[in-house]
């Protein structure tokens, strides 16, 4: 059985035994929160039991490496929403020790492209939308500093109330230990 089959058997009875039930919420935070956090697969459920968090209580969006890489990107464009339509009045932004953006280097990326039959000119396209694949494919070099550029993109965006809090955190991916990097 293919994992989509096996998925789909598990929802239809997820859904038949009404377990959803356990999980209703508004659509509105109720710790009118929202967290920014990497997409590393250790914090899906750490992250929310390391902050007590139940279903419904912050907005969560994910990314590779908890960062936002355009002002005007579907990143920015959610914390937004949270704030002016969902309620949300506080952000973290939590990024992890051990981090795969670390130190990514765009040059290996690209080749990996390459190598799975991804054409170059295809790749060069990036730049006729004013976009440098070899930056927008680059890790960072500090997981700290990573957080700290973050924040304050966020903070000077000027579409950000200044009444909105910002905290920036490093979470270690294995126990869930919470480190204060910066308040913005």
């Amino acid at each position: 059985m293919s994992y989509i089959q096996e998925m789909l058997a598990f929802n239809e009875k997820f859904v038949a035994e009404k377990q959803y039930e356990a999980y209703k919420t508004s659509k509105l935070p109720d710790k009118k929160i929202v967290i920014l956090s990497c997409m590393d697969t250790r914090l899906t459920e750490l992250l929310p039991a390391a902050l007590n968090l139940k279903n419904g209580d912050a907005k969560i969006i994910k990314n590779a490496g908890a960062v936002v890489t355009a002002p005007f990107g579907s990143v920015m464009r959610s914390l937004l929403v949270a704030i002016y339509e969902l309620g949300a009045e506080e952000i973290f932004i939590i990024a992890h020790h051990d981090c795969g953006m670390h130190q990514m280097k765009a040059e290996q990326f690209i080749q990996k492209m390459l190598e799975r039959n991804i054409r170059q000119e295809h790749i060069d396209m990036m730049g006729y939308f004013g976009m440098d694949a070899y930056q927008w494919l680059t890790g960072f070099s500090d997981s700290t500093n990573s957080v700290l550029e973050t924040t304050s993109l966020i903070r000077k965006h000027p579409m950000m109330p200044a009444d909105v809090t910002i905290t920036g955190f490093l979470m270690d991916p294995e126990t869930g230990k919470l480190d204060l990097v910066c308040n913005a």
